[in-house]
């Protein structure tokens, strides 16, 4: 330890000693605007303000990381190290910050807060990674360079800024890139221009989301100018308008598109599917959950894949009752989630709220009346007696297996992802809370995960509504969960577009209409 703490005093003396042209206001300024997150925080809003999805998912790992990190050396390591900030004599006065932190020099929190935050952002995604790094590597430099820090104290306040941001990946695992690679395509026809595509716009969509930047209509002719649009607004015939683009789409023999949230997906994909068409999804709602599992992020990769005919085919997975007993008790498809017990009275209370709340407040709102007022329903699972708070049923396998589903890396994998909350232990809501919060799910025998082809629900009681795709039907007492393999084509790029320059082409076009 002696010989490294030496060659550590050395290393400091030559950087505090070398002279590199015009770095000495710049690095000063830099490292004094890193104090307390600060440089981060504006670098996190940046980047949410202007990015799309990939970017808001950066930014919010990006603070996360940053906060494991700066909780770790601030309130654990520093106190247990306790070494002295290096002497200044060797530094020049024009490089002393105007306030010399009062903290032990080791580690560094500034190195560990720009590691971590450079590194969770990296995660989600390496471009915006790598347009942070500089700056992250210039902030550690910086210390050494002021002379605050040994490089040291640098070296290891980075690995525990890389450590926090790998940390916050065992609760939130990182999206793909480009989901279902591998899988082989699907036949679709390639559409120059949008010629021969019908899409159904639901204008409603979206009411939990931010304005977009261009009106759905402008957009899609933006990208797409030979298609052919059907606008439903708010007071329109919804089912009527849907019906008249998918006979629009037969008569000229092309493809469907739609553009709204994921229960505006469901009905179009039941149709586009019924008939026979490939379907074009454009993300136009505030969750996105089947547009981002299939890779279509932004409606300039739907286009793209439109124009070439690029496509994969995925799953449909169907809640048949074993007998219709009432209207609205029929057959119901998801592409998403189905699910019976908490999930489903949060989506009722959440519509009841949302009106006046939004749907972000309304949604947290209606978690803590469900999980403080819910009972557990009754039922038969293949046989089984169960009282369970909740079943959940996936349209193929979500990761993690966690309280909190986040993303499919493959859509058509003909499974089934059951997640089950058993209502027979006592305190099961609270365990399950406290087991997902230290990341210990997978060891709880409150909940459980299951992948199978189909599963049986008889004799249910304590539900009078079930939940799939963000939507609500009315309960039977006997259904059968199973899967339509392939059922469903969907245009999809064969590689994943580049968000900086789609948000640049965006802003771009937004720029134009305000213009005109």
């Amino acid at each position: 330890m002696r010989i490294l703490g030496e060659l550590d005093r050395r290393l400091f003396t030559r950087v505090a000693t070398a002279r590199v042209p015009g770095a000495d206001p710049a690095l000063t300024r830099l490292s004094h605007l890193a104090d307390h997150g600060r440089l981060w925080m504006g670098a996190a809003t940046g980047l949410a303000a202007l990015g799309g999805r990939s970017a808001r998912r950066a930014a919010l790992r990006g603070i996360g990381s940053l906060a494991i990190a700066s909780l770790t050396v601030n309130t654990v390591v520093k106190w247990s190290a306790r070494r002295p900030r290096p002497l200044l004599d060797p530094v020049p006065p024009v490089r002393h910050l105007t306030r010399q932190p009062w903290t032990t020099s080791f580690p560094s929190g500034h190195a560990a807060s720009a590691a971590a935050f450079v590194t969770g952002v990296a995660l989600e995604s390496t471009r915006y990674g790598a347009l942070v790094a500089p700056l992250g590597a210039a902030v550690a430099f910086s210390r050494v360079y002021v002379g605050v820090h040994y490089p040291g104290d640098v070296l290891a306040g980075a690995a525990i800024g890389v450590g926090a941001a790998l940390l916050t990946c065992r609760w939130w695992p990182p999206r793909q890139v480009n989901p279902e690679r591998e899988r082989p395509p699907a036949p679709a026809p390639a559409l120059p221009d949008g010629d021969g595509l019908v899409v159904f716009v639901n204008s409603g969509s979206g009411a939990g989301a931010a304005a977009p930047a261009l009106p759905p209509a402008v957009l899609l002719t933006e990208l797409l100018p030979r298609a052919e649009l059907v606008e439903c607004g708010p007071d329109d015939d919804f089912a009527e308008l849907l019906d008249r683009a998918v006979r629009r789409a037969v008569e000229r023999s092309g493809a469907l598109g739609v553009y709204g949230g994921d229960g505006t997906v469901n009905a179009a994909a039941r149709a586009a599917a019924g008939n026979g068409l490939p379907l074009a999804v454009f993300p136009g709602g505030t969750f996105n959950h089947f547009a981002l599992d299939v890779g279509v992020p932004h409606p300039e990769d739907t286009a793209a894949a439109v124009a070439r005919g690029d496509a994969v085919a995925v799953d449909i997975a169907v809640a048949a009752p074993r007998s219709v007993q009432a209207p609205g008790t029929e057959s119901v498809e998801f592409l998403n989630t189905f699910s019976i017990g908490l999930y489903a009275d949060l989506v009722r209370m959440r519509e009841r709220l949302e009106r006046r709340w939004g749907k972000w407040a309304a949604s947290a709102l209606a978690l803590m009346r469900v999980l403080r007022t819910a009972t557990p329903v009754e039922l038969r699972l293949n046989g089984r007696p169960r009282r369970l708070w909740l079943l959940f049923a996936g349209n193929c396998r979500y990761v993690p297996d966690g309280f909190a589903p986040a993303f499919r890396p493959c859509l058509d994998d003909g499974l089934l992802d059951l997640r089950l909350i058993d209502g027979g232990h006592r305190l099961a809501r609270t365990r399950v809370v406290l087991s997902a919060i230290v990341g210990a799910l997978g060891r709880s025998r409150v909940y459980c995960v299951e992948r199978v082809a189909w599963a049986q629900v008889e004799d249910l009681r304590g539900a009078d509504t079930f939940a799939y795709d963000g939507e609500l039907v009315r309960a039977t007492g006997d259904l059968r969960l199973e899967k339509r393999h392939r059922a469903l084509v969907v245009y999809r790029p064969a590689e994943p577009g580049n968000e900086i320059l789609q948000q640049a082409r965006l802003a771009a076009a937004a720029a134009r209409y305000q213009n005109r």
